[in-house]
Parts: structure tokens; C-alpha cells; sequence
């Protein structure tokens, strides 16, 4: 008999291993209550098929437990197949009446308390829940065997019926066990799989979160290098691998970050990284790469746990824009002091020279023949003065100035004699090419005037006799261009920058103060002049206006 019992709890086990086996990987979870139906069906069949026969004619299996697996997992289509399968399999067994009325109050009690429970796939149901469901199934079960050995009592001695009793009681323990470990193996099977699910689904999320931090560092404006604690390069960005064309990131990979320094040209006092790695913090510095102003930062890239330098970023910004308009405020800020310093002096001291003027004129006129030179030379020199006092008026004046429709081509037809009679003094001529057709532009003649006699007296200044000024006027769709063209000597291109910064001059006899006087007329004409310069062949100066109505900038 108890090898019959050993193999009715192989049997019930059965379920249990074959399930584990099946639902080692996750992709089968979608179909593990119908793999549970089936198996438990066939464990249910084996169960009843070697099923062990008292004396008194009670069959005793563990088909039941396949029974109570496979409700609490497969739900209830498979509760519902089970017990039709093992009512089939049963009726078959019964041999009395009173045996049919048994069974039958036994599925009125048991079914019940097996579907009041169970869930459609049985997952949602918690294990504590699933224990009791177990343990009250199991009692239920126990306490009907042993109701029905009571009915076969009456034709046994009492010693015989404690000993079948007692066996059943055992049975019934038994059965309570293999049903609560099968239930805590699916239970360990289930845990599994969703440890797994988690595990995939954090590993899907990490990889997203990588590839999106991989188009970040990829697509920023920024250079991003990245090396190990040993100076080779583990990770460069496209904007870092611009600098260093025609090589490819294979190439970079592995390379020592001294050697990408050659090759980036960066101008470095020390290695920054090896600093980094021996243990400062982080490095800063401006640099410039081809021609561009980088802010660099060097820091450590630390594990967090143990406080150890796994490796160095370096990361590069570039301000060139910023450091441009830097410079453009400094450049206002010293046009403003210009104004200042012109509001300051104008009334203080034309006053005296005027007064100065006047007397050296009295002088001149009652002074000998052979010392009037001397006299004229002072003049002179007032009128420079004077002219340059004006220079310093006009720089300052940030009003509005009126304006009205002008042709460009009558204020230079205009000014034409005067540049004629400026150029046969110096022996050089001018080359007008004026545009067949000119729209009206706003403009305040006065001013204008004023931009092209400067820049042509500037252009006749820097060439020598023989030397040709080329004035020309464009007639663009949005805007009209002015262009002054010399053959002179030419600026340098260091030099071009700080063309139009006050004081700066490029003449011996400078006062720096006529570049930036042309340019503030152009941006009161909401303008735009630029400057073209090879050494040894010219310069050209081209004014862009906007015409009316039309957003050009």
C-alpha cells in the first residue's frame, strides 16, 4: 500500500516538474494555463488509473490534487475540463447507490469552495489566499473519506475501523503536503519569470536610455571625448571628429589623448588628462582650435560606490559667437566714453580756440610779410583741431537723425568734383561705375556725404600717385551696395578686426576716429559695412543698405 501512495505522489508531482521544465523561459508564459490544463489532466487520468483500493472497497488517489493545481492556475475553463474529466473517470468506479448520492454531495461542496476563488488565469489570486483555498479543499476531501469509512463501519470491528481512519488521516496529510509544495514550486516557477520579466524589462529600458544618451552625446554642439583611466580614448563625438578629419572614429578609438592633442592642435601647457587621473578635480581654460575660441572642462568621471577615477571627460564649448559680441559691447562701451569725453570738452574748449583763432587772424594781418607763413600754419592747425572736435561730435551722436527718399547716385554726382580735385592734388584718378538704375533709399544727405568722402579720402591715402579709386553702386533685390575700391597697400587681416574701434589707425598721422565715425552712420542707416583687404592689392569697403519696407538682416 505504501508503494502505492509513494506512486500517487510521484503522480501529483508530476504537474509540478513537467511545468518547470516548460516554463523555464518567459516567451511560454502567455500559455501556461493550458499547458497546466493539459498536464494536470494527464497526471488526474494517471492518478485515478493506479489508484489504491481499501479493504472496504474505497479508492483512495491523489487525482484531486492535479485537480486543485489546475483550477488555481489554469482558471476557471480549466477547473471546469478538470471535473468534468474526473466525474467521468469516477462514475465509472461506483458501484452502489448510496455511492452515486456520496459523490454527488461531495461535488456540491467541493466545487463551490474551488471556484469562489480562483481567478480567470489564476494569477491575480496571492499566495496566502491560494494556501487556504489548499488547505480547506484538502480538509474537505479528508473529511469525506473518512465520513465514508464511517458508513462501511458497521461491518468492521472498531480497532479495524481506527486503523483505516488513522490511514486516512494520513493520507489526507499527505495530500495537504504534496498539494502546499506544488503550490510553492509553481509559486517559486512564477517568481522566476517574473524576475526575468523584470530583468528584461530594465534591460530594455537601460538600452533606451544609452541610445538616447548616445544621440545626445553625438548630436550636442559640444565636443565630447571620453577616456579611460589610462589616457586612451574610449568615446569621441561627431563634433570632436570634425577637427580631426580625414581620420574616422575607428582610427581615434584607443588613441592616447596626447596624440589627439597633436592632431587637434590643442595648445595645452601639460597633459590636462594625466592631471586629472593624478587627482585635481577639474580643469578649466579658453583655447583656440582652428581659428575658433573653445571653453574646455576637464573633470573626472568617478565610480560612485568606491570613489575611484574610472576615467576623464573632456568637454569643449564654443563661445566664439559670445567672445564676438563681448567684444562688440567693449566696443560700445568705449564709444560711449567717446561720447563722454566729447560732451565733456565740446563747449570747454572751442570756446578758447575761437578766441585764439581770432587773434592769430588780427596777428597775421599786422604781422610782417616774411612771418605770415608761420601764421597760416597755426591756423591750420586750429582747423585741424576743430575738424577733430567734430569727428568726436558726430561719433557721439546716437540721435535720430531725419531722413528722407534720396538717390544715392545724386549725392555722389554731387561729391564727384570735390573727389576729382582731392585726386589730381595727389596724381591719382577715379573710376565711377554707378548701376542703371537706383531706387530711392532714406537717407540723411548731410550724413551720407560725410561716409563717402571719408572712405574715399581713406582710399586715396593708401595708394600712391598713379593709383586708381574705384567708387561703385549695386542694385540688389532687398539692398543697394556702395563699394569703394583702392589699389593701395592693403591691410593685414590681424589688423581688420579692430578696424572700426576708436583710436585704432593704421596711419601715422591717424586719429582713429574716422572708421568708426563711417560706421555709426551706417548703423543709424540701419546699414551694414564690411571690409575685403589683401596685402599688396587693395581694399574694399562695401556699405550694404536696406531698402524700405524690406527685413534684410
Amino acid at each position: 500500500m505504501w508503494k502505492d501512495t509513494l506512486l500517487q505522489v510521484l503522480i501529483a508531482f508530476l504537474p509540478v516538474f513537467m511545468f518547470m521544465v516548460w516554463y523555464s523561459r518567459f516567451e511560454r508564459g502567455r500559455h501556461s494555463h493550458i499547458f497546466l490544463c493539459i498536464v494536470c489532466g494527464l497526471s488526474m487520468i494517471l492518478s485515478i488509473q493506479f489508484s489504491t483500493i481499501t479493504e472496504r472497497g474505497i479508492f483512495l488517489d491523489f487525482g484531486h490534487i492535479p485537480i486543485i493545481i489546475g483550477s488555481l492556475y489554469g482558471g476557471i475553463p480549466a477547473a471546469s475540463i478538470l471535473l468534468v474529466l474526473y466525474g467521468s473517470l469516477k462514475i465509472v468506479q461506483i458501484s452502489h447507490q448510496w455511492e452515486y448520492m456520496l459523490f454527488t454531495l461531495y461535488l456540491f461542496v467541493f466545487v463551490p469552495l474551488l471556484f469562489s476563488r480562483i481567478s480567470v488565469f489564476g494569477q491575480s489570486v496571492r499566495l496566502g489566499a491560494k494556501l487556504k483555498i489548499v488547505a480547506v479543499l484538502c480538509s474537505v476531501l479528508t473529511a469525506f473519506l473518512v465520513f465514508t469509512n464511517l458508513i462501511y463501519s458497521f461491518e468492521m470491528s472498531f480497532a479495524e475501523f481506527l486503523r483505516d481512519t488513522l490511514c486516512l488521516l494520513i493520507d489526507g496529510a499527505l495530500f495537504l503536503i504534496v498539494t502546499l509544495l506544488s503550490v510553492h514550486l509553481i509559486e517559486m516557477a512564477y517568481e522566476r519569470i517574473e524576475l526575468q520579466y523584470q530583468l528584461r524589462d530594465v534591460s530594455k529600458k537601460y538600452r533606451h536610455e544609452m541610445r538616447r544618451l548616445q544621440q545626445f552625446i553625438d548630436n550636442t554642439p559640444l565636443m565630447v571625448i571620453f577616456s579611460d583611466n589610462k589616457g586612451r580614448i574610449t568615446h569621441i563625438n561627431e563634433m570632436a571628429l570634425k577637427f580631426l578629419q580625414p581620420l574616422g572614429r575607428q582610427n581615434v578609438l584607443n588613441m592616447d589623448f596626447s596624440l589627439l592633442m597633436q592632431k587637434m592642435d590643442l595648445q595645452f601647457e601639460t597633459n590636462p588628462i594625466q592631471r586629472v587621473i593624478q587627482g585635481e578635480e577639474r580643469l578649466t581654460e579658453i583655447l583656440k582650435i582652428h581659428g575658433r575660441t573653445y571653453y574646455t572642462i576637464i573633470c573626472p568621471i568617478k565610480d560612485i560606490s568606491a570613489e575611484v577615477t574610472e576615467g576623464v571627460l573632456f568637454i569643449g564649448h564654443d563661445i566664439s559667437e559670445l567672445q564676438s559680441l563681448k567684444d562688440e559691447v567693449g566696443k560700445m562701451e568705449r564709444l560711449s566714453l567717446v561720447g563722454q569725453m566729447a560732451a565733456s570738452i565740446t563747449h570747454e574748449i572751442r570756446n578758447p580756440m575761437a578766441v585764439i583763432r581770432g587773434f592769430v587772424q588780427l596777428l597775421n594781418e599786422r604781422s610782417p610779410q616774411d612771418q605770415q607763413s608761420y601764421f597760416r600754419i597755426v591756423l591750420d592747425e586750429l582747423d585741424r583741431t576743430n575738424a577733430i572736435i567734430n569727428d568726436f561730435l558726430s561719433l557721439a551722436q546716437n540721435r535720430i537723425v531725419p531722413k528722407e527718399p534720396s538717390d544715392l547716385h545724386e549725392i555722389i554726382n554731387k561729391l564727384i568734383p570735390l573727389m576729382w580735385a582731392d585726386a589730381n592734388m595727389r596724381g591719382q584718378s577715379i573710376d565711377l561705375r554707378l548701376c542703371n538704375h537706383m531706387d530711392l533709399l532714406e537717407m540723411n544727405r548731410k550724413e551720407i556725404k560725410q561716409l563717402i568722402l571719408n572712405l574715399a579720402r581713406n582710399g586715396m591715402e593708401a595708394m600712391n600717385d598713379k593709383g586708381v579709386l574705384r567708387i561703385e553702386t549695386i542694385n540688389f533685390e532687398d539692398t543697394v551696395q556702395l563699394r569703394v575700391i583702392d589699389n593701395g597697400i592693403g591691410i593685414p587681416q590681424d589688423k581688420l578686426v579692430n578696424l572700426f574701434e576708436p583710436f585704432y589707425t593704421t596711419k601715422m598721422n591717424g586719429t582713429g576716429l574716422g572708421l568708426p565715425l563711417c560706421l555709426s552712420i551706417v548703423e543709424r542707416h540701419n546699414g551694414k559695412i564690411q571690409v575685403e583687404s589683401t596685402v599688396g592689392t587693395g581694399t574694399t569697403f562695401i556699405v550694404s543698405f536696406c531698402k524700405p519696407g524690406r527685413n534684410c538682416w
